[in-house]
């Protein structure tokens, strides 16, 4: 080849590499997506937006407390953003107070409970459709929701399992030797309202009792208020002095009074919807020694699952579910002071009834037909 040939050649062979050099480079295969699990949750865009309502107040150590624990426990394992609006024992604050937080708020979820909202929660949630409502403590009725209340998820508790299980702890307590307990086989129980949900506690309390003492006598009495310790306290010394060694109460603040009783008169009492006896033991160690146990509604739990599923897109808006022992829903406090007041075979007695419960062999009476 000649030179004249080879030098355009050679003009033109780097002309092409130096455009191609200039050229985009090639693509290179994607990074595959690290592997998940097929029934994992996506995470949330962003946090879910909650209130929880509260128709009392906190500080109850009881049932709105332990509400308040699972909106805690949300906060923490989910990054929820939660806001909490109390409105304390006044009913005719009930309903303004969620129409406004309502209105003037975007809420995802709103947690709340007691059967006092139920006719509000049928009411409003129609009109919020994209707000999604979980109902602790009682159910909605769908009839009475113009949308069937497809956007309600209605828990409740078996009350009356885990108060079974405080009544055999009661009957196989009150004849121990233990200071404060006489021979008589009397125990008592102190209700906030005569109301269906109150009388499931003591339902299942009397039949636990008798159950294991067929010749227990157990006496009931209503306080008719929720936030009155000075009724409580009436109640309960009245029950003492009638030879009951150990009073339930299911009486939210009222119940406060019942502790003080005990501690005055030097008996005993059962705690409910939280483990009382652990809320107050480092305040006042002497009233916590005489809360021998609490049957637990574990309204935490059940508010943290909830509000998971709500999360995950798995919570079955529109049913209602009835959590009992089985479920984790309810249950006794076994702490250190159930521990060391509790002679082995009453622990064994308990632990016995439990697992009936849950193997179908023993059936609860309840108010709920």
């Amino acid at each position: 080849m000649s030179r004249r040939l080879i030098a355009p050649l050679i003009l033109i062979i780097l002309t092409l590499q130096l455009v191609a050099g200039c050229a985009a480079p090639a693509a290179t295969p994607a990074a595959s997506a690290p592997a998940t699990d097929a029934g994992a949750a996506p995470a949330a865009a962003t946090p879910l937006k909650v209130l929880n309502f509260v128709n009392g107040s906190l500080g109850d150590k009881s049932f709105f407390d332990s509400a308040q624990r699972g909106i805690e426990m949300a906060r923490q394992e989910l990054g929820i953003d939660a806001q909490t609006i109390e409105v304390a024992y006044d009913s005719t604050q009930y309903e303004p107070a969620l129409v406004d937080a309502l209105a003037n708020n975007d809420f995802d979820v709103v947690v709340l409970g007691t059967s006092d909202m139920v006719p509000y929660v049928e009411k409003l949630a129609p009109e919020y459709p994209d707000v999604k409502f979980v109902f602790y403590d009682d159910v909605v009725n769908p009839a009475n929701c113009s949308n069937q209340c497809a956007n309600v998820y209605s828990m409740t508790y078996k009350q009356n399992e885990g108060s079974y299980l405080a009544g055999v702890y009661a009957a196989a307590m009150t004849t121990q030797a233990l200071d404060g307990m006489n021979p008589e086989a009397v125990i008592g129980s102190v209700g906030g309202q005569e109301i269906p949900i109150i009388l499931d506690f003591m339902l299942g309390y009397e039949q636990g009792a008798r159950d294991t003492n067929p010749d227990i006598q157990a006496i009931r009495q209503f306080a008719n208020s929720w936030d009155d310790p000075a009724k409580g306290k009436e109640l309960a010394k009245a029950q003492y002095s009638q030879g009951a060694d150990i009073v339930f109460q299911i009486a939210g603040g009222t119940g406060q009074g019942v502790f003080e009783a005990a501690v005055e008169d030097g008996k005993f009492a059962i705690g409910v919807d939280s483990d009382q006896a652990l809320a107050v033991k480092d305040a006042d160690p002497k009233q916590a020694e005489r809360i021998l146990t609490s049957m637990l509604k574990n309204v935490d739990k059940s508010v943290l699952r909830a509000l998971k599923m709500t999360q995950d897109g798995t919570l079955p808006y529109g049913t209602a579910e009835a959590l009992g022992i089985a479920e984790d829903g309810v249950g006794l406090a076994r702490n250190e002071i159930y521990d060391a007041a509790t002679p082995d075979e009453v622990k064994a007695q308990v632990d016995a009834a439990e697992q009936k419960i849950i193997a179908g062999e023993i059936t609860v009476q309840t108010a709920f037909q």
